[in-house]
């Protein structure tokens, strides 16, 4: 069957305009670690998706998932011993007081979890948040990216040093100024009579374009938000399980949240994600909010998010990621001197955002630039994306049993497509 017969039979069943990778979407038949294969049996190496973070079609994490799947899969109305264990795995990994867990089906249900969780806590309604961010597509949590804000969620400018709020800043004076606007935005509610609720990031500012945080923003910014009532909520969708090179994002930016959510790789396909945070405002939330959803706290969902700890620990996947992502970070520095077009590296563990730019001088975001790096990419075989507030930010991503030598495979591409994208 045609390609386009393949697009038209899409357009008819899920609507026109459903989004889809590349110029010419491909179409993917078996996945195999970090390698992807589409019907004609082309492999592309997988650099952009986070959801395998323990590779492809692993044997343990489908192993698990029949063996569970033919034993028991029930709601959460009853009390069964692979979830209470799960979660009791699960929350050992991180820090105090995270010590109990929602466990829902998408990142975006986790965070709509964790904004009832802060207002049914605190009282307040408004939540501090990123000019940039994206955390998920329900009603709700799509206002946060576009709107309506006011009067639920103030923004403020997401920090970052590529483009700072003031040229010629020092770091620490770049900090002083986002947290600034931090603390304007909290007496600005406190003016309006609006009740604060907490502060709302992904620790490292993916969406945003995986920026270099000017040190101490983020535990400092959370003291301020916690002085004046607030909770603060971290997002680890993308940056957890391992993806920094540490098993949180929360921990490369020394920063522990009062509510965390999780998603993408926890099932490692699974719908399963998580909302932790104190047995104490749990406790709250069920008394004040009814939660409830049949195909969450499953069996089967603790089963395989169990089966992917198993991986991550056992084949040290959090060492790995921090190993491979230095080296291949290390690697790709010298790309800023040697291509006009490359305005920054930048990265942690294996998660790196190449800047793409037209001019490296007034750093002139070229979003076209990098969309067609991508699709270059892709015809050699390499799955990457762009992203980032302008969407010109190439996103390195691949699955953590991504290996030196598979970075060095990419690197040659990366090069050679560099060259060529550079006459």
């Amino acid at each position: 069957m045609s390609r386009n017969s393949q697009l038209e039979r899409r357009d008819a069943t899920m609507g026109r305009g459903a989004m889809a990778f590349y110029e010419q979407p491909i179409e993917l038949v078996r996945g195999e670690g970090i390698w992807l294969f589409d019907a004609n049996g082309k492999r592309y190496m997988d650099i952009y998706n986070n959801v395998p973070v323990a590779g492809h079609c692993h044997p343990r994490i489908v192993e698990a998932m029949r063996r569970q799947a033919s034993t028991l899969n029930t709601h959460s109305r009853y009390v069964n011993e692979t979830v209470l264990a799960y979660s009791e795995r699960l929350l050992a990994h991180h820090a105090d007081p995270l010590d109990s867990l929602i466990m829902g089906c998408s990142g975006s249900e986790a965070l709509e979890v964790a904004v009832q969780m802060a207002r049914a806590a605190t009282g307040g309604q408004a939540l501090l948040i990123s000019n940039a961010t994206y955390h998920g597509n329900t009603t709700e949590i799509r206002r946060m990216t576009f709107g309506p804000f006011e009067p639920d969620y103030k923004r403020v400018s997401f920090p970052q040093t590529y483009r700072p709020l003031a040229e010629g800043a020092s770091e620490d004076e770049l900090r002083d100024r986002h947290l600034g606007e931090i603390q304007r935005a909290i007496s600005g509610l406190e003016a309006e009579g609006i009740g604060l609720a907490g502060m709302l990031f992904c620790p490292i500012f993916a969406n945003e374009g995986l920026p270099d945080v000017p040190k101490g923003f983020l535990p400092q910014a959370a003291a301020l938000v916690r002085a004046a009532g607030g909770l603060v909520i971290l997002d680890e969708v993308q940056a957890g399980f391992g993806r920094t090179g540490r098993w949180w994002g929360y921990e490369v930016m020394e920063c522990t949240p009062d509510i965390v959510t999780m998603g993408k790789p926890m099932g490692a396909g699974i719908p399963l994600s998580g909302t932790a945070t104190s047995n104490a405002i749990a406790s709250t939330f069920h008394e004040k909010c009814f939660y409830f959803n049949t195909t969450a706290s499953t069996p089967l969902q603790a089963a395989v998010g169990s089966a992917v700890l198993d991986v991550i620990e056992d084949e040290g996947l959090v060492e790995r990621s921090a190993r491979v992502g230095s080296f291949l970070l290390s690697e790709l520095m010298p790309f800023m001197d040697r291509y006009e077009s490359v305005g920054d590296v930048r990265g942690r563990g294996l998660f790196i955002g190449i800047e793409w730019v037209s001019d490296r001088e007034k750093r002139t975001a070229d979003r076209a630039g990098a969309g067609a790096f991508v699709e270059r990419m892709k015809n050699k075989g390499f799955l990457m994306g762009a992203a980032g507030h302008q969407n010109n930010v190439l996103k390195l991503r691949p699955p953590l049993v991504f290996e030196q030598a598979d970075a060095e495979l990419l690197l040659t591409a990366l090069d050679e497509t560099m060259r060529e994208m550079h006459g």
